[in-house]
C-alpha cells in the first residue's frame, strides 16, 4: 500500500530530481515512516538481487531502507543520493562497510566522475538499481542514458516504479512524483534510453485498493506508518508467496529488469519482443 525509498518531494522545487538542478534539503517525513517495512523490501529483492552483485549503483539510495538488504552480496556499491540531509544519515549508515561508498550528487556529476575515475572504484557498473525515483524525474530519457553511459556492456538496469495512471492521488503529489507508470510507457521509455528489456512486470496487486482509497478517496496526504508495518506484516507474506507463482493482471508497482545493449541489438530485441502492451 505504500512507496518505498527514493522519494524525493519535486512539489516546491523540481531541483530536488536526480537529474537536475542543486543537492537539497528533503523535508518529508516518508522514508522514515517506511523504515521498518522489510518483507516489502525483502519482496522486490526477489526479482533484483541475481544481478545485485559485482560492482553495484544505486540511484536515489534515500536513508539505505532498500540498500541493507543488499549490500553484503555486492563486491562493490555506489549509493547516491541528492538530498545533504538524507546523504548524511545514509553515509553514516554504511560508514564500518568498506565496500560501500555514498555520494551526495546529481546523476550527470556522477556519470562524470565514474567515468573519469574508471577501474576499482569507477566505471564501469554491472548494474544500476533505481526504485522509486524514476517517476520524480522531469527528462526520464537523460537519466537513463546517463546509467547507461556508466554501465559495462551488457550491465543490468533495475526499476522499480509505480503503476497505474489513475491511481494518482494525495499521497503519489505529496511526495513530488510526476507520473505513474503503464506497462506500455515504462517499456518504451528504458528501450529508447539503449536498454533491452528482460522482464517487466506488476507487482503488489493487493496494495491498488488500500492506495485508491487512501489517496483518491480520503485523499490523505500523510504516511500511516502503523499501516505500513501492518501491510508489511499481514498483507504481504501472502501476496508475495501468491506474485511469485502467478503474475498478476495489475498491480501497484511495476518492476523491470533490462540490459544494455550492444550495437544492433536493439532492433533485433524489437523483432522478437514485440508485445508492450
Amino acid at each position: 500500500m505504500f512507496e518505498q525509498p527514493g522519494q524525493r518531494s519535486t512539489e516546491a522545487n523540481r531541483s530536488d530530481s536526480p537529474i537536475a538542478g542543486d543537492a537539497s534539503y528533503y523535508e518529508g517525513q516518508d522514508l522514515h515512516a517506511l523504515a521498518d517495512i522489510p518483507r516489502y523490501y525483502a519482496w522486490i529483492l526477489d526479482y533484483f538481487r541475481p544481478h545485485l552483485r559485482g560492482k553495484v549503483i544505486e540511484i536515489g539510495a534515500g536513508l539505505g531502507n532498500i540498500s541493507s538488504h543488499y549490500v553484503d552480496f555486492a563486491q562493490d556499491v555506489l549509493l547516491v543520493e541528492p538530498a545533504e540531509n538524507l546523504h548524511a544519515q545514509l553515509k553514516q549508515r554504511f560508514e564500518s562497510k568498506l565496500h560501500v561508498r555514498t555520494i551526495c550528487a546529481l546523476m550527470e556529476t556522477v556519470q562524470a566522475d565514474a567515468t573519469a575515475s574508471s577501474g576499482a572504484h569507477g566505471a564501469p557498473f554491472d548494474s544500476a538499481l533505481m526504485v522509486n525515483v524514476l517517476e520524480h524525474v522531469f527528462d526520464e530519457e537523460s537519466i537513463l542514458k546517463s546509467i547507461r553511459g556508466i554501465l559495462r556492456p551488457q550491465g543490468m538496469l533495475l526499476v522499480f516504479v509505480p503503476a497505474l495512471p489513475w491511481l494518482y492521488g494525495t499521497l503519489d503529489k505529496k511526495v513530488g512524483h510526476e507520473r505513474r507508470y503503464t506497462r506500455r510507457r515504462l517499456f518504451q521509455v528504458i528501450e529508447q534510453a539503449g536498454f533491452s528489456i528482460e522482464s517487466i512486470r506488476y507487482f503488489d496487486f493487493p496494495g491498488i485498493l488500500p492506495w485508491l482509497f487512501a489517496g483518491r478517496v480520503r485523499r490523505v496526504e500523510d504516511f500511516p506508518e502503523g499501516g505500513a508495518k501492518l501491510y508489511d506484516r499481514l498483507v504481504v507474506p501472502f501476496a508475495r508467496a501468491i506474485e511469485t507463482r502467478i503474475k498478476p493482471p495489475i498491480g501497484k508497482n511495476l518492476l523491470c529488469v533490462a540490459r544494455a545493449t550492444k550495437p544492433g541489438e536493439l532492433n533485433e530485441n524489437r523483432a522478437s519482443n514485440p508485445t508492450t502492451a
